[in-house]
């Protein structure tokens, strides 16, 4: 009796140090599983913006989207977003809204008339947030209120005003043409891809600020000659105009950190770039290359992984709105209206 209860009382210390064991290494395990877990949702986290987006929104899809924006503002019914509006459609097309209609714009309004929110038209809120968020940082300064002087028999008074306030990039008055050439081939320097959209005109040509902004980039590029980079109030665009003009490329107030208003003089279209030497034509015919890149993450604003869009549909969307410019004593051109833009830097 007593060596068997010595054998159960053996038997039982072992089973006990086993649960123990299995306890601790289970404890460890979990432990190393939360700390993993932690860590990857911190990466996640840091790690969630935007890494890649298309821009395939066309001229009559935001101009009626933008219409119907406007509408609802002046009147007492649902207020509509015309980006909302642009990221539905998005997310019911799989983000192909170049396959879109106006009847397509119209039944998602009536929706968003009836009471229906936005993510139960797209019927996707994870892809609908993904298309919302890419659309808002493309789409999200051009309209809105502001102020702006129009013509009375008292002469010039600001009005305020609702609707597009991003301007042409080209001043009005003056002629260019385009195609879209995004993605066409390059090869000075090395092979790569245009990231932009080139506008044709004529030497001198006003290029206009398309939206309110900080400047951040001025002066000499290899490859796009004298260049300014303006970045808009929220940080989510920079926008790129390239081949300024030989000599005198750009308005002479402008300077690193300087804040300009949508529809202001910048520069002057030109044919400069393709050079190591500051200030030489190596273009062969005179434009105004037109970028946009897309910033989610200040990561990639200077990086391997840039977001450029195709700018043909927007320049041809942006053509609703030039700003009328005159030639003064210096012959320096600056816009003839004056705008206050709320959103903008005092």
């Amino acid at each position: 009796m007593k060596i068997f209860a010595g054998k159960k009382l053996f038997f039982s210390f072992i089973c006990v140090c086993i649960v123990c064991c299995v306890s601790v290494s289970a404890v460890v395990q979990m432990s190393m599983s939360i700390k993993t877990s932690v860590s990857v949702n911190a990466d996640e986290a840091e790690n969630s913006y935007i890494k890649w987006f298309e821009f395939d929104a066309t001229n009559e899809i935001m101009s009626r989207a933008m219409k119907a924006d406007i509408e609802s503002e002046k009147s007492d019914d649902v207020k509509l977003d015309w980006i909302k509006i642009i990221a539905c459609l998005a997310t019911k097309k799989g983000g192909k809204l170049s396959a879109c209609k106006a009847a397509d714009v119209d039944e998602v309004c009536r929706k968003m008339k009836e009471g229906e929110s936005a993510e139960q038209i797209a019927g996707n809120e994870k892809y609908y947030n993904y298309y919302y968020e890419g659309y808002r940082a493309a789409l999200g300064g051009l309209v809105g209120y502001y102020e702006i002087e129009q013509d009375t028999d008292a002469g010039k008074v600001m009005a305020r005003k609702y609707g597009l306030k991003g301007f042409s990039p080209i001043a009005k008055g003056y002629s260019f043409s385009h195609y879209d050439d995004f993605g066409a081939g390059r090869t000075y320097g090395f092979k790569r891809k245009h990231l932009g959209n080139d506008l044709m005109g004529s030497v001198g040509t006003p290029i206009i600020a398309v939206e309110s902004g900080i400047v951040e980039a001025l002066g000499w590029n290899r490859y796009g000659g004298w260049r300014i980079g303006i970045r808009s109030l929220d940080g989510m665009r920079y926008y790129y105009y390239a081949h300024l003009r030989k000599d005198r490329p750009y308005h002479s107030s402008l300077f690193v950190g300087k804040s300009v208003s949508a529809g202001d003089v910048i520069g002057y279209l030109g044919m400069s770039g393709y050079s190591i030497k500051e200030n030489t034509n190596n273009i062969n015919i005179p434009h105004l290359h037109f970028g946009l890149q897309l910033i989610f993450d200040e990561s990639q604003k200077d990086s391997n992984n840039e977001i450029w869009i195709d700018m043909y549909q927007l320049v041809e969307f942006l053509q609703k709105n030039k700003s009328a410019v005159q030639k003064d004593d210096t012959k320096e051109y600056n816009r003839v209206y004056q705008m206050h833009d709320p959103n903008a830097y005092e």
